[in-house]
Parts: C-alpha cells; structure tokens; sequence
C-alpha cells in the first residue's frame, strides 16, 4: 500500500493552503496535525520520496517487509506515558504498540553479554549484579541520567518562545541542562568510575544518536537511556502503520500529504516566506512554510543563495557537523519466528568495550572489523508480521560507518553504480550476514533476500548530503547553539524535526511540538498532554452498559 497521494496524479490540487510542510517524517507530519487538530489549519505536505512517512516507512520485497529507521520506542507501551499520549493525539488512537518484554537491548562486548531490563529498580538491580563492586558507581550514575532528563523540559520550551521572551528569560531556561549538555558522555562517566567494561556497557546504545561517548554530550546519553527506563515497543502491522494512522487526521481537517512532490525552492516575497515551488516550476502557496528538510537542506538548497548567507544558518550547521552514516542489511528469512528461534530483544554486537577505538578504526579502513553491528528481529516484535508474511521471518543488521568510502559513486544511479561498487556492497552484506549467523544460528540455510543499504541509498532517499541519519550531530557543541529553533529570521519560515530537538523518532516528534508551539504561540504539547488526559479520564469513567439477562 502506498502512503500519500502522488503529485502526477492529483492535478486538482489547490493552490493555496493555510500552511505547507516540506517534508513527511515525523517531525513533519507531527506538526501538520498539531495544527489541524488545534488550530483548523489546511496542511499541505510535500514529500520528494514515492512513498510518506521518512525513516517511518518500509520498504518490500515479495514476501517480505523492512523497516528502515523505527526499530523500538519507549514511553508507549502504557496508556499514560507521555510519548503514547502524544502519539494517541496524532493518530487519533489507532496506532497499536506490542510490548517487547522484560529485555529490550542485549549489550554484546565480545563473548560477554549485559542485558537492559524494563523498569527503574530492575534495570539498576542488574547492573548490580553484572558489576557487584561498583553499585556505588551506577547509582550515581543512574542519578545523574534522571537529574539531567528532568531539566530537559525548560531547555526545549525556550526554543519555542518569542524572541524578546528568550531574550530576558532564555539564559535562565537553558543553563541548568547546559552544564552536562556541553560536556562529553565518557568525560562525565570517568568521573563516577574507571571500570571501563562498565562504561562499554552503560554506553552500549550510542548507535541510537550516533556519537562515540568521547564525542557525544551527555545530555543525549541521557534522554535516550532514560527513554527505555519502562522498557520499550514496536508498532503493531509495522512501522508504516505510523504514517498510515497520521495521514487521516491530516485529511479529516482539509489537508493533504502528496508524495513524488520535490520542493526546488521556499519562494521568498518582501523578506517573507509565502509558498513553495515544485521541481517541475508549480508554485503553491501559503503563509506559513514549514520545513522538515533539515537545517542543511533548508538553507543550502531551498533558499535563494543571497537570502541563505545573509542568514548564515547553513555555515553554522556545518561547523556543527553532520551525525553519522549507516548501513544496513534487510535480510528475509525462509521459517517463522519460532523456527528460527527469533526474539524480541535488539542485540548491539560489539568487538569489546573500546568503543573509539573500533569505530575510528573502520572509519580509516571500512575493510576493517565493524565497530558496532545492531540486529533487530521485526518480525519477531510485530505480532501481526505472521498474518501478512506467513512463514517468513525478517532480521536487520546495521552498522555505523563514515560517508567517505562510498563518495565516489555519489554521482551515480541508485541500482547503477558499477561492479565496484556492487561488489564492496557483496563483501559487507557477507560480513553482516556471519554476525547474524553467530547471535542467531538457526538462520543458516535459510536467507532468500538480503538487501544492504549503504549511505548514498540515504542520501538518495532522504536527501541528507552526507548520507548522515540523525541529521546534526549530537556533540557538546551543537547544545550550545541557541539559534537551532523552529522561528527562523524568515518571517512565516519554520524548521521541525530533530534538527530543531534531538535524535531519533521522538526527538523528531518533540521538534514537531515546539515547531507548533512557536507557529501557534502556545504551549502546544501542554495542549496535547491535557487533551490525552480527558480523554482517558472520559475512557476510565464511562460507565458499562449492564449486560442483558
């Protein structure tokens, strides 16, 4: 099923519309129901790709389905969670979640195995038992993660304020989450212990906004670890289900979601956004844009040069720095979960606990051993996989790895890009392929289709230059850039997604929020949380209709 109306095939489409939002993933798609729910608005968005929903979405093979970037989300398997309440506004409550169960993530260095437990005292209880000897280390540390979390919230509600308010107020709102924000993960784990097994283990999910802890601010650390405390879920039917469940709301109001729909440029009147031109020169218009495109798109491609550089947000953003590129290995297998004796648990494989050193090792030579291999099992977590693809099971494994090798063939055409290239793909996906093998031998014999995407297949389908997945990079330095806001000095130019917030599906989603609160000039997600909150208070107090005799 395709998501989103094809452009070619929508010759009816308005002209005008309340707002336009460059853009589906979920930063986009967020803040167009936001405004349609709350404030009535007429959206339109505009997606480049085939199909919407960003790295929400799959992609098929006969007989099997994949998802490319939502591999588990926390905060959503209980009603009353706040990432389930905003979720449940979005899609007007028909996205389903499955539970993962007690273990989420299985922490792998070497022959040595950690698993990460739901719930607050479990997890830490575990931890206890791994490392015996420094309890005193981890409850400091786990102290710490929560501190930190906790003063996240004014942090993100100052980048939705008017200027003049940010500027008597916005030095206040920030500087409690600065202190650990401009401060690496490994620098702030060292001074709590030098076990460093410990530290490969309490940083075993890096993969999930894409920094080595040397690199990394702690303050991601900390909302990504803390974000699994209750466990985690996957999305019941798959990831499209997301996409699938938003669009409708989006259209209830009189908007639409258009895909096959390439932005060429924000059309600038009198130093204002008014509408979007199309790559095929259709012009639409609306007095709000709203752009999911990232920072670095936005203001390298979609603006006219001189406007952009009076600016200098896109100079700013490269001094920052991109995240990291991936690959990953789509693999279908022949034989159901339980014959392949599949979990649920995501396993992050690594060759020890020197995670620098592995990574920058494969950065310098992608020949070398991975420094990380991520396995999801999808369809071991979506308990309606069976019904669609019976007798078939799914695996991903992704790797985290530099851009550079695969530069050379930036210029060339996705499926035609020689035999070099095919042939460096072949010896990567082999590679990927005997990791899996090894966490899950009852795999052997049975692979049909295995599907590497490299950077350049991101860079193709998402637009990022550098093929890069969590747009900017997550460093101590991007927390200090006070500029990265939804307003923009555009007036009627906005930005959404986890440029704007941080990484991953709910970073992007909360960018979504704060994008809305600034266009709106409201504390949208205080909105959407009271709104979910009456709902399950009408839900819980309903009274039952008394069974018939």
């Amino acid at each position: 099923m395709r998501i989103g109306t094809s452009y070619k095939q929508h010759p009816g489409l308005a002209d005008e519309w309340d707002a336009i939002v460059i853009g589906s993933g979920i930063g986009g798609l967020s803040v167009a129901v936001n405004l349609a729910k709350l404030a009535g608005k007429r959206v339109l968005v505009l997606e480049r790709h085939y199909t919407a929903g960003g790295f929400t979405h799959t992609f098929r093979r006969p007989g099997y389905e994949w998802d490319v970037g939502v591999h588990y989300i926390g905060e959503v398997a209980h009603p009353r969670g706040m990432a389930r309440r905003m979720f449940d506004f979005i899609t007007d409550g028909e996205l389903e979640w499955a539970d993962m169960g007690d273990v989420y993530d299985r922490i792998i260095l070497g022959e040595r195995s950690y698993d990460f437990v739901k719930g607050f005292e479990n997890f830490r209880a575990q931890l206890h038992e791994y490392f015996p000897s420094d309890k005193d280390a981890i409850d400091q540390y786990l102290e710490k993660v929560v501190a930190t979390v906790k003063k996240a919230q004014l942090f993100f509600m100052e980048k939705a304020t008017p200027p003049f308010v940010s500027m008597l107020f916005g030095g206040m709102m920030r500087r409690p989450v600065l202190k650990e924000a401009t401060r690496t993960t490994r620098e702030v784990l060292e001074e709590i212990t030098q076990n460093q097994e410990l530290i490969g283990v309490l940083t075993g999910q890096f993969g999930d906004y894409g920094l080595v802890p040397a690199k990394s601010s702690f303050f991601i650390h900390s909302m990504v670890v803390a974000h699994y405390f209750r466990g985690a879920a996957y999305p019941v039917g798959g990831s499209s289900r997301i996409a699938q469940t938003i669009l409708p709301v989006i259209e209830r109001a009189g908007g639409e979601v258009v895909t096959n729909a390439e932005v060429a440029e924000i059309i600038i009147e009198g130093g204002q956004a008014v509408g979007v031109k199309l790559v095929d020169g259709y012009e639409l218009r609306a007095p709000i844009v709203i752009s999911d495109a990232g920072v670095v798109n936005t203001f390298e491609r979609l603006l006219p040069a001189e406007t952009a550089q009076a600016i200098g947000y896109a100079a700013k953003a490269r001094e920052v720095g991109h995240s990291v590129a991936h690959l990953s290995l789509y693999v279908g297998l022949k034989g159901t979960t339980e014959d392949l004796q599949l979990e649920k648990t995501n396993l992050w494989v690594y060759p020890d606990h020197r995670h620098e050193e592995n990574f920058a090792r494969f950065e310098a030579d992608i020949h070398a051993p991975f420094p990380v291999v991520y396995l999801s099992f999808p369809s071991a977590k979506d308990p309606d996989f069976d019904r669609r693809y019976p007798g078939h099971s799914t695996i991903e494994a992704v790797t985290l790895g530099p851009y550079a090798p695969f530069k050379a063939w930036e210029n060339t055409s996705w499926k035609k890009r020689g035999a070099e290239y095919d042939e460096l793909k072949a010896s990567l996906s082999e590679r990927l392929l005997e990791t899996i093998h090894k966490h899950a031998p009852a795999t052997r014999g049975k692979v049909e289709i295995a599907e590497l995407s490299t950077p350049l297949s991101t860079r193709n389908f998402a637009a990022h230059p550098q093929g890069e997945i969590y747009g900017l990079a997550h460093s101590p330095q991007r927390y200090q850039q006070r500029w990265l806001r939804p307003r923009t000095p555009i007036k009627g130019l906005y930005l959404t997604g986890a440029d704007v917030v941080s990484a991953g599906l709910m970073g992007a989603m909360m960018g979504g929020m704060i994008c809305s609160s600034a266009v709106l000039k409201g504390n949208v997600l205080g909105q959407v949380l009271k709104h979910q909150a009456q709902t399950l208070s009408a839900k819980t107090s309903t009274p039952r209709t008394p069974a018939r005799a």
